[in-house]
């Protein structure tokens, strides 16, 4: 790969006694989306911060664009979109725009910057007058005025619809493509995997995995057998390669190390079977595999 433009090179960070990160190697491409993921408590926090210069590693470095990331001149060739913002809620999302654009030396055109977080229809809405989605678009748009080389997306598309959301999928996909790096944390797992080249699993401070999806998915060999049948839970956990039987609705969902054997086992069992369907495993269950079972069902 090419020089990145931010990374933590060997990075710890302690809060007092607390351990946040430990050991840290963390790196950021042009052109690749890179999903961030963890439970919570994990230190994805703590490690965007110390990429944006908010904090300072305890022990090791944090470089962005090759430099301090406190550096004014580095700083200003990226973009953050936090999970938590604030902005006045008396201006318009265009009073906005021309406000944070005017901090950057070559900055987006408003009309551009409209146009890709899909704002064109309330540009001259007050900020307090936005619904919850289109108060995140607009915090899209500021992060991504300034024409940043890199992009930093904590919790993007909280409150977003569901055709907001594949919108917003469709412009990030975009702005990678043009050759910006972008880093992403999300609860939704599904978003992750339909944007991220690379996925970094964190867990208890330390990075767990790093690869492409497939890779991370990879993580949990188990597949899933899910079907209608009149056996008994105690029965279907005989069958062969079954390791947990879960109730879902009408119908049971088996994890299997061995679906063929199973499948063909349940069927000699019970030839009533139906709504049969056999999965490979998810991106949830990869990040379960890697973070353990006391790790919530999305990333925090």
């Amino acid at each position: 790969m090419s020089t990145p433009v931010a990374e933590l090179v060997s990075v710890s960070y302690r809060y007092g006694e607390v351990a946040a990160l430990t050991d840290v190697d963390l790196a950021l491409y042009a052109g690749h989306v890179t999903a961030l993921l963890g439970p919570n408590g994990a230190g994805k926090t703590t490690a965007v911060s110390l990429l944006t210069g908010l904090m300072r590693p305890t022990t090791g470095e944090a470089r962005l664009f090759g430099t301090d990331p406190r550096s004014m001149p580095a700083r200003r060739r990226m973009g953050v979109m936090l999970q938590v913002s604030r902005v006045p809620d008396t201006l318009t999302v265009r009073e906005h725009l021309h406000l944070f654009s005017a901090y950057y030396p070559t900055p987006l055109a408003s009309r551009q910057v409209l146009t890709l977080a899909g704002l064109e229809p309330v540009a001259d809405r007050r900020f307090s007058a936005l619904s919850g989605g289109q108060k995140q678009r607009a915090l899209f748009a500021l992060a991504i005025c300034g024409n940043p080389e890199l992009l930093f997306l904590d919790e993007p598309t909280v409150g977003m619809d569901v055709e907001a959301r594949r919108g917003f999928w469709q412009t990030v996909r975009a702005f990678a493509a043009s050759g910006r790096a972008v880093l992403l944390t999300t609860h939704y797992l599904e978003e992750a995997d339909a944007l991220a080249n690379r996925i970094v699993v964190i867990n208890r401070g330390r990075v767990v995995a790093d690869g492409r999806p497939e890779q991370i998915k990879a993580a949990a060999a188990d597949r899933q057998v899910i079907c209608r049948t009149q056996l008994a839970h105690g029965t279907l956990r005989e069958l062969p390669g079954v390791t947990c039987v879960e109730g879902q609705g009408d119908r049971v969902r088996l994890v299997t190390r061995d679906a063929e054997a199973t499948t063909r086992a349940l069927l000699s069992a019970d030839e009533s079977v139906d709504g049969l369907e056999v999965r490979s495993a998810g991106l949830e269950d990869g990040f379960l595999a890697l973070t353990g079972a006391d790790g919530p069902r999305a990333a925090a």
